[in-house]
């Protein structure tokens, strides 16, 4: 199967992606980006890995923020 670390950062890389502003693109919005990414829940993303990252979404938008 693939490696736990490889399917974390999938999820990390995602929303990294899409809610960073770009030159050729915006950036989508926190919610927006989360519907996005529960649309493809058990099939881009390991489902059980999405919702612990889903019930830590408040801590996720603080720690971008930091970044940003």
């Amino acid at each position: 199967g693939i490696p736990l670390a490889a399917r974390i950062l999938a999820i990390a890389d995602v929303y990294d992606a899409l809610t960073t502003k770009r030159v050729y693109k915006r950036a989508v919005p926190h919610d927006e980006t989360l519907e996005m990414m529960m649309e493809n829940r058990g099939k881009h993303f390991d489902p059980e890995l999405l919702d612990i990252f889903y019930e830590f979404e408040e801590e996720s938008l603080k720690i971008k923020q930091l970044f940003d």
